[in-house]
């Protein structure tokens, strides 16, 4: 009979790659600041995190981090949004060359316009979008938002994916883009020489075996993310705008359940998933203890120690080259 670990003995060694910690929006406050998320991270035994932020390059906050919460590794990187254009190679290039450099470029979060275009509010019963509802919405955020050639990369792309491909300790992230398009990045990623990829969580939530197996053989990794499986994943909140105009009111009829985490990480396999908390939201507990419960359901599930450790401590270690 297997003998199963302890959910907390399992965070030792454990590399978080999605942790959001302060600062952010005064609307939607983060629950902890990157501080008291790597001290956490440490004492828990935990290896490694990554800082995220939808807004701001990580990497400079990641250098302050290291400096004084010795013991872990902390590493930050740039996700491409509206605030810089969508694909700014200018960007990227000062990403990668500031405080330790970025370990990480990822191509939007709701800055794609795979989900912007999805965003709205419901007015009187009916559901519109917020490209409908407000013209500054379509031309600030809709037109810039990321969207990736179905053809060749362009310029733009070729530029960034050329930059990302001199840095081979830097790893590309899909970002929020389309499965299809996830699809594209990563064969446009591999031609230019690109060699670590991951497919961002709330794509691996949305793409079918098929494609989650053809990203697995184009030779990324597939993050599964526990954020989109809490009650909190559809509560409409101000994580990525401003305006409080522009929360998105939308209401997925396929609303991800823990049940889909199995069979999702059945088609991906083992050695290619990697489970991270995505935390860090006011309303969640500390991206630690999110990892935590995280790998307690996956221990209610019947997953053996060592496929838990595989996918939370050896695959994120070697897509950060650890």
């Amino acid at each position: 009979m297997t003998t199963h670990e302890s959910s907390s003995s399992l965070l030792r060694g454990a590399i978080d790659l999605h942790v959001h910690a302060g600062p952010h929006l005064l609307t939607s406050p983060r629950r902890v600041d990157p501080i008291e998320a790597a001290t956490e991270a440490r004492d828990a035994g935990l290896r490694a995190i990554v800082l995220m932020d939808v807004f701001e390059n990580s990497a400079g906050v990641a250098w302050l981090v290291r400096r004084h919460v010795p013991g872990i590794e902390v590493f930050g990187g740039l996700i491409l949004n509206t605030m810089y254009g969508g694909l700014n190679l200018r960007a990227v290039r000062n990403a990668l060359a500031y405080g330790d450099g970025a370990k990480f470029i990822s191509f939007g979060a709701h800055s794609t316009h795979h989900v912007a275009s999805q965003e709205g509010r419901w007015v009187d019963g009916r559901f519109v979008t917020l490209a409908e509802l407000d013209p500054i919405f379509a031309s600030e955020e809709l037109a810039r938002a990321i969207r990736i050639p179905e053809e060749r990369p362009g310029p733009a792309l070729d530029g960034i994916l050329e930059e990302i491909a001199r840095h081979p300790d830097v790893f590309l992230n899909t970002g929020h883009v389309s499965p299809e398009e996830a699809l594209r990045l990563l064969r446009f990623a591999r031609d230019h020489g690109v060699s670590r990829l991951l497919v961002a969580g709330d794509i691996t939530r949305e793409m079918t075996a098929a494609q989650r197996a053809e990203a697995v053989a184009l030779g990324a990794y597939l993050e599964i993310c526990f954020s989109g499986y809490t009650h909190t994943a559809y509560i409409p909140k101000t994580h990525y705008y401003v305006e409080r105009s522009w929360m998105d009111q939308r209401r997925p009829a396929n609303a991800a359940a823990i049940l889909d985490v199995p069979e999702a990480i059945r088609s991906i396999g083992v050695d290619r998933a990697i489970l991270s908390s995505d935390f860090g939201v006011h309303s969640l507990s500390t991206p630690v203890e999110g990892l935590r419960q995280f790998i307690a359901c996956l221990l209610d599930f019947g997953f053996p120690n060592d496929d838990i450790r595989i996918m939370t401590s050896e695959n994120p270690a070697r897509l950060l080259g650890l």
